[in-house]
């Protein structure tokens, strides 16, 4: 019997244990499968080839019932919660980007998503990132082994001659000993035990842009990955601890920068007034925590709506200033807009002009945020005015921005208002609210009962049960009739909203009880999960 728990996910990714035969194992893993799994070696018609036909598959792959269950994309998927999955000759995918990326999105989606996926043959250390960025736990020391009776002295950065043994690049045992296959596999064990740290820390998408530069085939893999944004979106969390790390073209493409941008376009309803300020980024985040932001909300002093011009994310107005990614991301600062920058971020400025009409937009820009909207501005058909056009933070042109607001009514901050929009996808009334709290942890009442709260650690809203109220519908999880004693787990769960994500802040509702939480998996995963946590709960109120 076979149990498989997920204690952390970062996107496809996880951390786990896997116990089999009264043994528990951490993943992810490189381990001897021969003694993990018995029954591999005499396992008969499960080697078939995954570019194979329909009926070939049907015809010649065997089930044995025993562990691991063979899964392949064109097969009725067997698998149940709890088994390890193994996909045979997975390493062959890797040669070609796009049936990779396609054939996994098949196995995941008819795949219980608490299952451990083994990929028999396939992990090297250079190679290994890319495997558990896909989703696979369960490693062998096969494709190692190989290397090392070719002679091949393999590094997470690639592979070379077993000449390099005790050269110094490496000073483990086994170069220490002159023994290529020690060596090869304590390699890649150091390379399985650093991809689980970084996804403990949330940080896989990191270590994943540094290692694929090494390997077109992995650039590739990555870039058709991302391309399949309505897949990978429902993996991604909606918030992460610490900064996010752009540094890459790959960086512009993560699912969660595209969330951002799609929502501030989709569901951000902005403040009631008919003038904008674009306005430049900057490193410090918040950005109004910075000095050449205070500055600027000095001279705006509520007379316009702040927009900030930035990469990657496009378009960040000040009421999302706070929300994940907005105000965690981390770029590198050269000056240079380069072209696909310049046409991703002015399609979005392009997007969200076309959606919300103004009677005035101030740009107080320069150069490649000044680029940007310029061509936003030619694309949807707006006029731009200028408050300056170099050095924005200048004393002389905040002078000239506070002077081409004169006469323009002032407009009460509706920051909760922005934010619920964006986050919950709803229209509230924010009339009535009194705030306390140092910015960015900002209390919202109503009649002196708190609704809302700011979480500083990622920027969301954190609803009361008084201010769930207010949020009509969307967000809830049913379960069924009991009172939760700490968080609900997936057996419990009757229902979810499929637009839930990890992280995402929910309402769990019950005939017994409700409580308030964040959710530990996607609204999809809790029901076709069958073990693990569902919502971290903060609040519990019988009915």
């Amino acid at each position: 019997m076979a149990k498989t728990e997920i204690r952390r996910r970062d996107g496809l990714a996880r951390i786990g244990t896997f116990a089999i035969n009264g043994k528990t194992f951490r993943t992810p893993a490189v381990l001897d499968t021969k003694t993990l799994f018995p029954d591999l070696l005499n396992m008969t018609g499960i080697n078939i080839p995954l570019p194979a036909h329909a009926e070939f598959v049907s015809t010649y792959l065997v089930q044995s019932g025993n562990q691991p269950i063979t899964i392949h994309p064109l097969l009725k998927n067997p698998a149940h919660s709890g088994d390890c999955v193994m996909v045979a000759n997975w390493h062959t995918a890797q040669n070609n980007p796009r049936n990779y990326v396609d054939w996994l999105v098949l196995l995941k989606e008819k795949t219980p998503p608490d299952t451990i996926w083994y990929a028999p043959a396939a992990a090297l250390p250079s190679n290994a990132h890319i495997l558990c960025y896909s989703g696979f736990d369960l490693f062998d020391f096969m494709a190692v082994d190989l290397q090392s009776a070719q002679g091949i002295f393999c590094t997470p950065e690639g592979n070379f001659s077993k000449d390099l043994t005790g050269s110094g690049i490496c000073t483990c045992d086994g170069c220490k000993d002159g023994d290529l296959q020690q060596h090869n596999r304590e390699a890649l064990q150091r390379e399985i035990a650093l991809i689980a740290r970084f996804i403990e820390e949330g940080r896989l998408r990191e270590i994943v842009e540094s290692r694929c530069r090494m390997h077109a085939t992995h650039v590739a893999i990555l870039r058709q990955l991302d391309a399949r944004y309505a897949f990978m979106e429902q993996y991604a969390p909606v918030a992460r601890g610490g900064a996010m790390l752009v540094n890459s073209g790959e960086s512009m493409n993560r699912a969660e920068i595209r969330r951002f941008t799609e929502r501030v376009i989709s569901r951000y309803l902005p403040p009631k007034t008919d003038v904008a300020v674009l306005l430049p980024c900057s490193a410090k985040k918040p950005y109004s925590l910075s000095r050449s932001h205070r500055k600027f909300m000095a001279a705006v002093a509520g007379r316009a709506h702040e927009l900030i011009v930035t990469s990657p994310l496009g378009l960040v107005p000040r009421e999302l200033e706070t929300i994940y990614p907005a105000g965690h991301y981390d770029v590198p600062v050269t000056g240079y807009w380069d072209a696909e920058e310049c046409s991703a971020i002015s399609g979005t400025i392009a997007q969200y002009f076309e959606r919300n009409r103004y009677r005035r937009i101030i740009a107080h820009l320069e150069g490649g945020a000044l680029k940007v909207a310029e061509m936003a501005a030619e694309a949807c058909g707006i006029t731009l005015e200028y408050s300056c056009r170099e050095n924005p933070a200048g004393d002389d042109s905040v002078a000239v921005l506070d002077q081409a607001l004169a006469g323009e009514r002032r407009v009460k901050d509706d920051r909760l208002h922005g934010m619920c929009s964006y986050q919950f996808g709803t229209d509230i009334d924010s009339r009535g609210f009194s705030t306390r709290g140092r910015f960015p942890e900002i209390f919202y009442s109503r009649n002196t009962v708190q609704c809302f709260s700011i979480d500083p650690a990622t920027g969301l809203l954190r609803p009361t049960f008084d201010g769930w109220s207010l949020i009509p519908e969307g967000y809830r999880v049913t379960i069924d009739a009991f009172v939760p004693e700490g968080d609900v787990l997936v057996p419990g769960v009757m229902n979810a909203d499929p637009a839930i994500r990890e992280g995402d802040e929910v309402l769990v509702m019950g005939p017994s009880a409700h409580a308030t939480g964040r959710a530990a998996m996607s609204g999809d995963e809790m029901l076709r999960s069958r073990r693990g946590v569902a919502v971290r709960v903060r609040k519990i109120k019988r009915v």
